[in-house]
């Protein structure tokens, strides 16, 4: 079940309800009696398999801006994701086709499209702290990236419910500048006081994954998915999280809006130190 906090006009704290969003009537069902004035979507398929996406990404997301209209809500901000913007993969196509039904719903909106989280870039923490060399795709400088901490991320939500300004589709980075995968290392080398060695990989293994799952996913759900999970990671091992200048045709720091005040060394700090921990998830890469 997907879950829905509310917060009903002028009342303290929130109420907690739990419904799947994916079922027209049981999210009609639960959400009758709610008087909302505005909406907050942070729903994201786990897996990103084109099955979830399609579930969630789209049909969750159509199901509560279906509710949001009928029912008079003022506002709906969409957390997206900034690699939309050049999609390739089952989960972007998905979110954009929401984007697109919000964008022409008539309802006032912000669709809000956050760089990398912390969470995607600290899978590796443990075993460079056990002496393990430090993975990258490449020499470790293809992509780049301003990642944001979800505290800041949160107070940006906000924002976009108080500031009329935030409307439409808003690119978002944390404080900069954009880390390449070498200077993750490098700021962990510095954090730990002794080097980190690079240890390469060569993006191209993906590739050739997906297309073997490919050809197995013919008779294979699980391969299937497997192949478009590989297909998840050389996107992320080749695409930058960045804001795409069209014109350029590459990504842009400059054009990155920056926002917040954690940066990625504080949180890598924090969590060498023990007084942080991040929910890496089941299909982050290098566990």
């Amino acid at each position: 079940h997907l879950t829905a906090h509310v917060g009903s006009r002028g009342a303290e704290g929130l109420a907690l309800i739990e419904v799947d969003l994916t079922d027209t009537a049981a999210t009609e069902a639960a959400l009758r009696e709610v008087d909302a004035h505005a909406v907050v979507s942070c729903l994201a398929s786990r897996s990103g398999s084109r099955s979830d996406s399609e579930r969630v990404e789209y049909g969750a997301n159509h199901n509560l801006l279906a509710w949001a209209v009928d029912h008079g809500v003022d506002h709906f901000t969409l957390l997206s994701a900034i690699c939309v913007q050049k999609p390739r993969l089952a989960f972007q196509t998905q979110k954009l086709r929401f984007e697109t039904e919000l964008a022409a719903s008539g309802i006032d909106h912000s669709i809000v499209r956050p760089t990398a989280f912390f969470k995607s870039l600290s899978g590796q923490l443990d075993r460079v702290k056990a002496g393990k060399p430090f993975l990258v795709f490449g020499g470790g400088g293809l992509t780049r990236c301003k990642p944001i901490a979800e505290a800041d991320l949160a107070r940006y939500l906000r924002l976009t419910l108080e500031v009329p300004a935030l409307r439409g589709v808003l690119p978002i980075g944390g404080p900069g500048p954009a880390l390449s995968p070498q200077n993750q290392a490098e700021l962990l080398a510095g954090l730990l006081g002794r080097p980190v060695p690079m240890r390469s990989v060569p993006p191209a293994l993906l590739s050739v994954a997906a297309r073997v799952f490919d050809v197995l996913g013919v008779v294979s759900k699980k391969a299937a998915d497997k192949a478009e999970f590989a297909r998840i990671g050389h996107y992320y091992a080749t695409e930058s999280m960045l804001v795409w200048n069209d014109a350029h045709g590459t990504y842009s720091d400059e054009e990155t809006p920056e926002f917040g005040t954690i940066t990625l060394r504080d949180s890598y700090a924090a969590q060498l130190s023990g007084k942080e921990t991040q929910d890496i998830g089941d299909h982050a890469m290098f566990t």
